[in-house]
C-alpha cells in the first residue's frame, strides 16, 4: 500500500506540474495520469469509474449548460450585446470598461465563467481594433470579472459548485449566505479598474458610426429560448427547496439542454449533431480524469494523513482555519488549476472535521445528504473564495484565463505570463483581503 501511495502522490504531483508549465494539454496530462493509476494497479477500472460517478452532478451541470448555450449561438445574441456595449459607451473608455463588467457579470452568475469567456472574448479583439485600442487589457478585465462573478451563485464557477455540492449547500442557501461575497469581489475589480487600466479609462473613441452593427437572427426562436433560460433559472432557485420532490441544479440544466436541442431541431436553426459536436468535451474529460486522480489519493490514505496533520496544526480553531484557507488556497490556486485543488481539499477538510470531533464519520460517506454544523461551514466558504479568486493571480490559475489567452493569440497578440501577472497580482491581493474580511465579519464574528 505504501508503494501505491507513492505512485498516487507522484502521478498527481506530476500532472499538476505538467499543467502548470503547459508541457502538455491539460486534458491529455490528466487522462494519462488517471490511466497510469489503473495500469499500476493503484485502482481497478471499475473503481476509477466509481470515483467519476461520485461527481456526476458536476459533470451533468456543465454538460447541460454547455449544450444550452451552444444551441442559441446561431441567433447572434452575444455579438449583438457586445456591440450594444460599445454604442452605450459613446466613445468613453471609462464606460467601455464598465460595460464589460456590466455584460459579463450577469452572464457569469448563471453560466460557468470559462463558458462565458468562450462566448464573449472572441467579440472583444475586432471591436477593440475598430475603435483603436489594445484588446489585451480588455480580455484580462473580462477574465477578472468572469472569475469574480462566478461567486454570485452556486453554479457560476466549477470550483464553487464542487465545494457547495459536497456539503449539500442549495442554490437558495448560497444566495442567502454567500452572494454578497461575490458582489464584493466584482466591486473590488471595479474599484481598482481606474488604476490598472488607466490608459483605456481615459481614452475617447471616434468614428463609432463606421463600425458594423450585427443584428439578431431568428428572433422568434430567441424569444422561446429566453423562456427556456428563465425556466432553468427559476428551477435553479426553487428546485431543491420549494418542490415536493427536490430537483437538483444538474437535472434542471440537463432538461434545459434537452429543450434547447428540441427547439434547435424543430426550427432548423442548427442540427443536433453540430451542437453536440461543439460541446467542450475536452473540459468534461479533464474533470473525469481529475476525479480519478483524487480518488487515488483517497484510496491510498494520503488524504487521511494530510487531514490528521491539519488537525494537529489547527486543532478546533475554525476561525483561524478559515482565514488561513482563504490565503493558502488562494495562493495555491494562482499556480494550480482550482478544480483539482478543491477536489483534493474537500475530502481533506471533511476528514479534518471528523478527526477534531466536529462531525461524525457519516460525512465521509459518498451518499451523505445531511447538513454540516453551521460553525464549520466557514471553512468551506473560505475554500470557495480562495480557489475562485486566487485564479485571478496568474495566467494558469483558472480555465477562463487560458481560454482568453488562446483567443488573444488567435488574433495576433500573445498574453505572456508576465503581462498577466502585472494585472493579476494586485487584483488577487485586494480580492483575497476583501474576502477574508467578509468571511470574518459575516460568518465568523
Amino acid at each position: 500500500m505504501e508503494l501505491h501511495a507513492i505512485v498516487a502522490a507522484s502521478v498527481f504531483t506530476g500532472v499538476i506540474v505538467i499543467i502548470m508549465f503547459e508541457w502538455l494539454h491539460l486534458t491529455v496530462a490528466a487522462l494519462l495520469g488517471a490511466l497510469i493509476l489503473v495500469f499500476a494497479h493503484v485502482m481497478t477500472l471499475p473503481e476509477a469509474i466509481g470515483y467519476i460517478s461520485k461527481s456526476y452532478a458536476t459533470l451533468a451541470l456543465f454538460f447541460g449548460v454547455m449544450v444550452l448555450v451552444r444551441a442559441f449561438e446561431p441567433t447572434k445574441i452575444f455579438e449583438y450585446l457586445a456591440m450594444q456595449m460599445v454604442l452605450i459607451a459613446k466613445g468613453s473608455g471609462k464606460l467601455l470598461l464598465l460595460g464589460i463588467v456590466a455584460i459579463t457579470t450577469p452572464i457569469c452568475a448563471v453560466l460557468p465563467n470559462a463558458t462565458t469567456v468562450m462566448l464573449l472574448a472572441p467579440l472583444i479583439p475586432p471591436i477593440a481594433q475598430d475603435i483603436g485600442v489594445d484588446f489585451v487589457p480588455l480580455l484580462i478585465l473580462m477574465v477578472f470579472v468572469a472569475n469574480s462573478a462566478g461567486l454570485l451563485t452556486l453554479v457560476g464557477d466549477p470550483a464553487t459548485f464542487i465545494v457547495g455540492d459536497s456539503v449539500n449547500i442549495t442554490f437558495t442557501d448560497y444566495l442567502k449566505n454567500l452572494s454578497l461575497g461575490g458582489v464584493l469581489a466584482v466591486v473590488s475589480v471595479v474599484a481598482i479598474m481606474p488604476f490598472l487600466f488607466s490608459k483605456i479609462w481615459q481614452t475617447k473613441f471616434e468614428n463609432l458610426e463606421q463600425i458594423p452593427h450585427p443584428k439578431i437572427n431568428h428572433p422568434r426562436v430567441l424569444a422561446v429560448g429566453e423562456i427556456i433560460v428563465l425556466f432553468v433559472l427559476i428551477f435553479f432557485v426553487i428546485g431543491e427547496e420549494a418542490l415536493p420532490i427536490p430537483i437538483p441544479p444538474a437535472a434542471v440544466a440537463l432538461l434545459g439542454a434537452a429543450l434547447a436541442l428540441l427547439l434547435a431541431h424543430q426550427t432548423k436553426i442548427d442540427t443536433v449533431h453540430n451542437i453536440l459536436r461543439d460541446v467542450d468535451w475536452s473540459t468534461l474529460l479533464f474533470f473525469m480524469s481529475i476525479f480519478v486522480l483524487i480518488g487515488g489519493l483517497e484510496k491510498t490514505g494520503i488524504v487521511s494523513n494530510l487531514s490528521r496533520l491539519l488537525a494537529i496544526i489547527l486543532g478546533q480553531n475554525i476561525a483561524l482555519g478559515a482565514i488561513l484557507l482563504i490565503f493558502v488556497v488562494g495562493i495555491l490556486s494562482s499556480v494550480v488549476p482550482n478544480i483539482p485543488l478543491v477536489v483534493a481539499m474537500v475530502p481533506l477538510l471533511k476528514e479534518y472535521l471528523v478527526n477534531v470531533g466536529y462531525v461524525g464519520q457519516e460525512v465521509l460517506n459518498n451518499n451523505f445528504d445531511g447538513q454540516l454544523p453551521p460553525e464549520v461551514l466557514p471553512l468551506f466558504y473560505a475554500m470557495m473564495f480562495g480557489a475562485t479568486l486566487g485564479g485571478n493571480g496568474t495566467l494558469v490559475g483558472a480555465s477562463s484565463n487560458i481560454v482568453a489567452a488562446g483567443i488573444s493569440e488567435q488574433h495576433g497578440k500573445v498574453i505572456s505570463f508576465k503581462t498577466f501577472l502585472q494585472y493579476g497580482i494586485p487584483v488577487m491581493g485586494v480580492q483575497l483581503l476583501t474576502s477574508a474580511l467578509y468571511i470574518l465579519i459575516f460568518h465568523l464574528i
